[in-house]
């Protein structure tokens, strides 16, 4: 009972130290934002990875949602909130890195050589995939696809980015009660999943 109360006030702590951080960041304090950007440089990190599969525009993304929130932090209204301002900001960037790629896509000259360079992404190693097998990862994404558009950012919000309930509210602008509603049907569709029961069956035979 007690290592859960000290447990409870360190997170307290934590997110007051987070909140004076974001203050003194709002204020113009270059090295506050850049200590925000150390805590949550993984996380978004992560977030962009798994919607581009390219460590190389990861990367440049996740340097650009940095600059991009330090430019606008005046803009955020409350501190608390800082976290889930960010993960929009990483949101709309994506979304734009996406819109790019579909433009470039439509004046390419080289559809062949676009087949390449999209296997060759494909095949080459990330950070993601230290974390889970191939195989495997093929099976959530082709799940994954099978959701409706909010499903699928819902529960990937949930359990890829882990971010909490109230958090993807306040990310995709919608109340709490119709995150819960779409998480609950992703969920119930994922554990029924065709590929995902046809891999753990074959995985526990193998390890039978």
């Amino acid at each position: 009972m007690q290592q859960s109360d000290q447990q409870h006030h360190g997170g307290k702590t934590n997110a007051f130290a987070q909140t004076e951080l974001v203050e003194k960041a709002r204020a113009g304090n270059r090295f506050a934002f850049e200590q925000l950007a150390g805590l949550f440089h993984n996380d978004i990190f992560r977030m962009v990875y798994y919607r581009t599969r390219s460590q190389m525009d990861a990367e440049d993304l996740t340097q650009d949602i940095f600059l991009q929130a330090f430019k606008s932090l005046s803009e955020l209204n409350s501190v608390e909130r800082f976290k889930s301002w960010l993960f929009s900001i990483a949101m709309n960037r994506v979304r734009d890195f996406h819109r790019r790629k579909k433009i470039q896509r439509l004046f390419s000259q080289s559809s062949d050589r676009q087949r390449d360079d999209q296997q060759e992404l494909e095949d080459k190693p990330g950070p993601l995939d230290t974390l889970i097998s191939r195989d495997f990862w093929k099976k959530v994404e082709l799940t994954l696809k099978g959701l409706p558009a909010m499903e699928r950012e819902v529960f990937i919000l949930r359990f890829m980015d882990q971010l909490e309930i109230k958090e993807i509210s306040q990310v995709l602008k919608k109340n709490q009660s119709t995150i819960k509603t779409h998480l609950y049907r992703a969920l119930k569709k994922f554990r029924n999943s065709s590929p995902i029961l046809e891999y753990l069956r074959g995985a526990r035979h193998e390890a039978e």
